[in-house]
């Protein structure tokens, strides 16, 4: 595609915010003490990108005990600390001012319900530059990585799909990226590098390398 893009849709968890670090260790904690000792790699492997819909399922076919309202006590764990805890990811209201100063509007496309978002990106201060351009997985069919959120912030945005650059820190996100036919980068200060790779346009490691990359 030729650059700048027209919009940019940033994934939430570990893009805009460095939730990750703090929802892994809540997660690991939960899940041993229902009968499931895994590592916090192995939590990023299973679950990072997903849904805690898809952390549930999958912890109880590795022989968690969960019991009926598990859903809910996770999240009110995981609210609490990101209340207290989490911070922007280094670098990122830079290019929030650099896709202002140019003219490029922008939007976040995420896995997590809206009540998460608002909490995370209330603490970090960003929520006030996004609002009226947050979307969930709770706003679509399907979840990443199916496209479908991220067709969902280009055609409220009334941009077509291949002037979209979408911006993830994990596979299961890029892939939906692709889905989309849209130009994916790959976030890397915390993931893997060989697992985005594959599925992604460009790579990247901070984020003062994005506004060089979007061509602004």
């Amino acid at each position: 595609m030729n650059f700048p893009p027209d919009l940019v849709i940033f994934d939430c968890d570990g893009v805009l915010v460095d939730s990750e670090p703090l929802t892994n260790v809540i997660i690991r904690d939960n899940l041993a003490r229902h009968g499931l000792k895994i590592s916090i790699d192995q939590v990023v492997d299973l679950f990072v990108g997903g849904t805690m819909m898809g952390v549930m399922n999958t912890a109880r076919d590795m022989g968690a005990e969960l019991p009926e309202g598990w859903l809910d006590t996770i999240y009110s764990e995981i609210f609490d600390v990101l209340a207290a805890r989490v911070e922007p990811v280094p670098g990122i209201a830079a290019v929030l001012d650099a896709l202002d100063d140019a003219g490029i509007p922008y939007a976040v496309g995420s896995n997590g319900p809206h009540r998460k978002m608002e909490i995370t990106l209330t603490r970090t201060g960003l929520i006030e530059r996004l609002q009226g351009r947050i979307y969930s997985r709770e706003d679509v069919a399907n979840p990443k990585p199916a496209p479908d959120v991220y067709l969902k912030a280009a055609q409220e945005a009334g941009v077509a799909p291949d002037r979209c650059v979408v911006v993830e820190d994990s596979a299961s996100g890029a892939r939906a990226g692709r889905a989309a036919n849209m130009c994916t980068f790959g976030y890397v200060a915390q993931s893997d590098p060989a697992r985005l790779d594959p599925i992604c346009d460009r790579l990247f490691a901070s984020m003062d390398a994005l506004p060089d990359l979007l061509g602004l």
